[in-house]
């Protein structure tokens, strides 16, 4: 029930003092920039900005720079010598799944609405727009001569955008979803990977692609220097190639599906990064599992190793960017210690709160909590849809003649968002039992009224 009344709903600008601030065009990311930049030490030491999960993480090639993704529609540019942001990347009308550096110093950012951006740092806005494909865009990968872009999408398609015009060329062969993609070291060639089990090699710039099936449904793929590929699988598998394509071995990484993999420039280790919230450090050359660092049992979506060969960076749904040492599975830093608190641990019981609980990864109940990627539901009720200052609604409910009732809340969900909000990009959900509506309703109407 994620993203409840207005998943495409995104927050244009920060809060100050429980209140959304209307600011003038182009001052807001330069504003949320500048609180970030002024939190105190534990949270800059977490990277704590976003205000949903953390989709993606990318480290320059100097090591001096994160660049992050989320699903809250930003991306942030982060210091390592500061531990600060120095820049929020706002332009996606959806989620951020993927980011990169370029060579030039640029940056990458692609999104859930199928375009990407390319960015010089310190600019409010990108020096390019990037069109083509009709889905989410989920991967990006930079070629070895930095002339060239490609991207992985859910509209079943590869494409590989020269950086220096903008023209595209368009690979298509897989049947469902393509989740990865990466170039080979000496960038002849294109790595991608996806959910029908097939593992393809493009030759660039053209011919047919050598096509590996495998047995489970790849969430992720890298090339190693020498050449040897590392495949992400939902079996919770890490398989390993050969740079033709055959099958090496493989390494039972964890139980829940591999959504994120990262080696370390020297090649020895690996870490293979799941939805069950654990991380599994890998010795490529021995092909076993050295330790599995547990995070705080949330899932995990995304990885990046420092230039050090050990400190791994991974992304996870609490919005939190966190630090681990990768050769003793320690996180670096006390603020790292323990599990995030629940914010509905005040309500144990409560069989609303249980309804609500699914809904916590997009809402907040409160203005005053860090704002997710939907819009917070305080003082929900008697709300015309679509009409919370601060957010970009999906122009199809700013349409609609709908005011926020608990009758109306129930309905959405007893016909579901695409019958009673139509057009809107929130996923389609419904709530069976009529007494799970009526203590969810009654929930939001105890602890989210003003």
């Amino acid at each position: 029930m994620s993203c409840m009344l207005g998943g495409s709903d995104k927050r244009l600008s920060p809060v100050l003092f429980g209140q959304p601030m209307k600011l003038p065009s182009g001052l807001s990311a330069v504003i949320v920039a500048i609180l970030l930049s002024l939190g105190s030490g534990p949270v800059r030491a977490q990277l704590a900005g976003h205000g949903g999960p953390v989709k993606t993480i990318a480290v320059s090639g100097d090591g001096r720079s994160v660049l992050s993704g989320s699903f809250d529609t930003s991306a942030i540019l982060w210091s390592r010598e500061s531990e600060s942001a120095q820049q929020v990347l706002r332009f996606h009308s959806d989620a951020v799944n993927a980011v990169a550096f370029l060579m030039d110093g640029r940056m990458a950012t692609a999104g859930a609405d199928a375009r990407i951006a390319i960015w010089t740092r310190g600019r409010e806005q990108p020096d390019r727009i990037l069109e083509g494909h009709q889905g989410p865009i989920v991967s990006l990968a930079v070629s070895p001569d930095g002339g060239s872009l490609a991207s992985a999408s859910w509209d079943h398609t590869v494409r590989v955008w020269s950086l220096a015009d903008g023209t595209q060329q368009l690979l298509e062969g897989h049947t469902q979803n393509v989740n990865g993609v990466a170039f080979t070291p000496d960038g002849r060639r294109l790595v991608s990977v996806g959910y029908d089990l097939t593992l393809r090699i493009w030759p660039l710039p053209t011919g047919s692609p050598a096509v590996t099936n495998l047995p489970s449904p790849l969430n992720a793929v890298l090339v190693e220097a020498d050449g040897e590929i590392e495949t992400g699988a939902a079996d919770g598998k890490v398989r390993t190639l050969n740079s033709a394509g055959a099958a090496t071995g493989e390494v039972q990484a964890g139980q829940t599906p591999i959504v994120a993999l990262a080696a370390t420039a020297d090649g020895a280790l690996l870490a293979a990064a799941g939805i069950g919230g654990t991380i599994a450090i890998i010795d490529r050359k021995a092909r076993n599992v050295l330790r599995t660092i547990v995070g705080p049992g949330l899932p995990v979506w995304s990885a990046a190793f420092l230039p050090d060969n050990e400190t791994l960076l991974t992304g996870g749904a609490d919005g939190k960017v966190r630090r681990w040492n990768a050769r003793t599975g320690e996180p670096l830093g006390s603020h790292l210690l323990g599990t995030p608190a629940d914010p509905l641990a005040a309500y144990a019981g409560d069989r609303g709160a249980e309804v609500f609980r699914a809904c916590v990864a997009c809402h907040t109940l409160s203005e005053k909590e860090l704002p997710r990627a939907g819009p917070t539901l305080a003082g929900l009720y008697g709300r015309k849809i679509a009409s919370l200052p601060g957010y970009r609604f999906s122009e199809p409910l700013r349409k609609l003649d709908i005011v926020w009732t608990p009758e109306t809340v129930a309905r959405l969900f007893e016909v579901g968002p695409n019958a009673y909000t139509p057009g809107t990009k929130m996923p389609e959900q419904r709530i069976g039992s009529a007494d799970d509506r009526k203590a969810l309703t009654d929930f939001i109407a105890r602890v989210a009224s003003r």
